[in-house]
């Protein structure tokens, strides 16, 4: 049977739920045990699919097709476990899912209601698909105290009593800040913050304390005691060099053995950590560096493009180079040809990832042109793929006029909206009306690999799966005149339809996709595209 650890936050967001509860995981699984971890967010979009990024940060696509939180990155990157639509439910999905019964009339003509018919709901979330599991670990997104979060405080506590204190371990991760002009960490924050989840019926028993400086032997005691908990289970976390090191942070403060004693589980027999040694030991050990660009529309937010991010420190790591990345806000490139050089000459390497909307896409063509002249290595992702094909269109195949309808109505629209594809449910269909939310091409399909491509050799394979999330795809149409230009079309669907991957046999390393590789890929597993950007871009940083 399933042993829930629920993971709840105090005094104020951002202290590193997502991060705590993979690090966790990953300890766990380390022991031998099998995890799964969940998130809950008590806003009530729907999912994140419709929010800028500035908003939420980046949305995680899974394998099945849902648009998550980006936490749910976190969890697949440190446990390698394929997060899937089970693993994160919105009070928006909630309502919505109720509200559709009472209107069928499921209910029977009952008052629905908070409690029952919303906490139920919360619950079968958090049992659902779990037989084959040692530990599904919940984290409760939000801060205790906000009024969205309450509902699912609540299903926690009924779910305690219904499963019994020894199926479940409630860890609450709360601030302890340093006063500098006292000298002292307060912890009267972490009594108050405990003090209002014990009010709603839930006493936390371990307490996972992020502060910035050690925290000292009795202000661990004095949270102990007026938190009503083991002194064993106050947790310093203390901030940490790279996420990557988290793991073993934890395990040296004793996290995961104190939640294993809750348990009554012997944790006398130390977890295998050697994976987590490498990974650490290759982060804070390069032997080299790359700059790479990421000539972007969301700069101004690093966890809009957090699984990217972490891609590239992925492929340094598969390297053992260190990877200095240079955020670009592509606006800055358009109609500045000087600024170009300025910011581009500099780099090893220049990805453009992928969004939406029209701003910043010119500047983004300029760099791919830069790129391509000045033969630095080149990675295109979902839109960068698609404004590396209109570069092409505009300057290596005549197409005078070439753009995408996305932005407008452009005379030679070599990208245009995907209108129909096959999906898992069979053929899909959208158009230019349809709503916006839950309405894209999203989720893993497969693609095949030209057999004497440069990517199927990155791959070592002709067959791959790829996550995509995406409303508008390169025009096959234009596949011929754009292959003339020099631009090769070397991944595509199955029945040969949509344009998949894009190379340049001429470049050192010039790909474009249509996917987000980014999404699948691990510090102990990097992606090969990844793997194969930085390594072109420590060549070429052996030959500046």
């Amino acid at each position: 049977m399933a042993r829930f650890i629920f993971i709840t936050g105090g005094v104020v967001s951002s202290l590193g739920k997502g991060l705590m509860a993979a690090s966790l995981a990953a300890l766990l699984q380390a022991r031998g045990f099998k995890v799964r971890i969940r998130k809950f967010d008590p806003y009530l979009n729907v999912d994140p699919g419709t929010m800028s990024p500035y908003q939420h940060g980046e949305v995680y696509v899974t394998d099945d097709g849902a648009e998550t939180d980006l936490d749910l990155g976190h969890y697949e990157r440190f446990t390698g476990v394929s997060a899937r639509q089970a693993d994160n439910i919105t009070s928006g999905r909630i309502y919505r899912d109720i509200i559709a019964k009472e209107r069928r009339g499921d209910y029977l003509g009952a008052t629905v209601q908070v409690i029952p018919h919303v906490t139920d709901a919360i619950k079968n979330f958090a049992r659902a698909e779990i037989d084959d599991l040692d530990f599904v670990l919940c984290e409760i997104g939000g801060t205790v105290g906000d009024i969205e979060s309450l509902p699912f405080i609540e299903a926690l506590r009924q779910l305690r009593n219904e499963l019994g204190r020894d199926q479940t371990c409630s860890i609450h991760v709360t601030l302890v800040p340093y006063v500098k002009a006292a000298g002292e960490l307060k912890t009267k924050p972490t009594q108050h913050s405990v003090r209002e989840l014990t009010s709603l019926g839930v006493q936390p028993d371990v307490l996972l304390c992020r502060c910035e400086h050690p925290l000292p032997d009795n202000e661990r005691a004095k949270i102990a005691q007026f938190c009503n908990v083991r002194k064993e289970a106050v947790i310093p976390a203390l901030d940490a060099q790279s996420i990557y090191s988290v793991p073993l942070q934890y395990h040296a403060e004793g996290l995961d053995a104190e939640v294993l004693r809750h348990f009554g589980i012997d944790s006398s027999v130390a977890p295998n950590l050697s994976r987590w040694d490498d990974i650490v030991d290759r982060y804070q050990h390069p032997e080299g560096e790359v700059n790479i660009g990421v000539v972007g529309k969301y700069v101004g937010l690093p966890d809009a493009y957090k699984s990217l991010n972490e891609a590239l420190v992925h492929g340094g790591m598969a390297h053992r180079v260190k990877v200095n990345i240079r955020w670009i806000d592509a606006e800055v490139f358009e109609g500045d040809d000087s600024e170009i050089a300025a910011r581009l000459e500099p780099l090893h390497g220049i990805l453009v990832p992928g969004g939406f909307g029209v701003r910043g896409t010119e500047g983004k063509i300029a760099s791919v042109r830069f790129a391509r002249e000045r033969k630095v290595p080149f990675f295109g992702i979902c839109l960068g793929m698609q404004m590396a094909c209109v570069e092409a269109a505009r300057n290596t195949a005549g197409i005078e006029g070439a753009g995408s309808t996305e932005f407008g109505e452009p005379s030679e629209p070599v990208v245009g909206i995907i209108t129909e594809w096959m999906g898992p449910e069979g053929l899909q269909q959208r158009g230019a009306e349809s709503d916006l939310g839950g309405t894209m091409r999203l989720g893993a399909y497969e693609a095949k690999l030209a057999g004497n491509s440069h990517v199927s050799a990155i791959y070592g394979a002709t067959t791959i799966w790829e996550r995509h999330r995406h409303r508008y795809e390169v025009n096959g149409a234009y596949r011929e005149r754009l292959e003339q230009g020099g631009l090769v079309f070397s991944g595509m669907s199955p029945d040969g339809l949509l344009p998949e991957i894009v190379e340049r046999p001429d470049h050192p390393w010039f790909v474009g996709v249509q996917f987000h590789p980014e999404l699948k890929s691990k510090p102990f597993d990097p992606h090969p595209l990844f793997a194969g950007f930085i390594g072109a871009a420590l060549a070429q940083s052996r030959l500046v």
